[in-house]
């Protein structure tokens, strides 16, 4: 029995020494993953968000290969949150339209336009209406929308309510609200617009041209059916914006080399989330007509 006990003792003896000496390693550890810095990114949710995770997670393997630190996705269930998150520090990179762009550098003194889609330095947006309305393509505005229910996508959607909106009073003189005979709606993204118009639920909206081709490519919408009736002029729109605070967490010139990174990006699962072939240098400049734009279009 004495010698039964004394195994006892020393067993555990030996398991609270083993365990002093692992907890030191084990506190550094914590103490080592608690302190090092994580690029977190984010993206405008300007389609189905259900797999934006899924989506996004190769250009977050990419980039942290290339720029040796550890990079996590934050989804952003709306337009506004993505902002919020970044003007908050939560975030430090987003992909972001042309609208939420130019809002989130507006917040934060210092943040940087970095990169854009070479197609995003011409982009554009297509009104689109049900057949059921009669209406066809013309090279001019199509004035006869304003007595049919229409919808924008997201408020503050560039290519999707902005932009049009600029366009729209650009060629009626009128703001959205004394344009529309009907109360106009927001469906909240790209390919909800494109939905709604081509099941009949509302006559006629507008969208970004890459997703109604996008959907008639892949056979999901019939063009015959889902006119495009007008396409506006271009204009620059999304892009990638580094926040300040990069530099500081990451070491001087971080920002420099992580658009670098970006340029040179030849990972075709990471261009492929953010649906860009090809991605080149901007600057906040870039944008300035998309903030001009936004200063004269309100629909308060």
């Amino acid at each position: 029995m004495k010698s039964k006990l004394l195994l006892s003792i020393t067993g555990a003896a030996a398991i609270a020494s083993f365990s002093a000496c692992n907890k030191p390693a084990e506190d550094a550890a914590a103490s080592t993953s608690e302190n090092t810095p994580v690029l977190r990114f984010s993206a405008i949710p300007d389609e189905d968000t259900t797999a934006q995770a899924q989506r996004f997670q190769p250009l977050a393997d990419y980039l942290s290969k290339a720029l040796e630190v550890q990079v996590e996705f934050v989804a952003s269930p709306n337009y506004g949150a993505s902002v919020q998150k970044f003007s908050g520090g939560d975030i430090q990179l987003a992909w972001f339209g042309g609208v939420t762009g130019v809002q989130a550098r507006q917040a934060v003194d210092g943040a940087q336009a970095i990169v854009a889609g070479s197609a995003d330095l011409n982009f554009k947006s297509y009104f689109i209406a049900h057949n059921s309305t009669g209406l066809q393509k013309s090279d001019t505005f199509p004035s006869d929308i304003s007595k049919l229910k229409f919808t924008y996508g997201s408020q503050n959607s560039t290519s999707g309510c902005i932009m049009p909106t600029h366009f729209l009073m650009e060629a009626s003189g009128q703001s959205p609200q004394a344009f529309f005979t009907q109360e106009f709606g927001f469906s909240g993204s790209h390919d909800k617009t494109l939905e709604l118009v081509a099941n009949g639920t509302f006559q006629a909206g507008a969208l970004n041209f890459k997703t109604y081709e996008k959907a008639v490519a892949a056979g999901k919408v019939d063009p015959a059916s889902c006119v495009v009736i007008w396409e506006t002029p271009t204009y620059a729109d999304y892009n990638m914006t580094a926040h300040p605070v990069l530099n500081e967490q990451f070491g001087e010139g971080f920002i420099k080399k992580l658009q670098q990174a970006l340029i040179n990006c030849d990972d075709q699962a990471a261009l492929n989330a953010l649906k860009r072939a090809q991605l080149v240098p901007v600057e906040n400049a870039t944008f300035d007509g998309i903030a001009s734009v936004m200063e004269k279009v309100s629909f308060k």
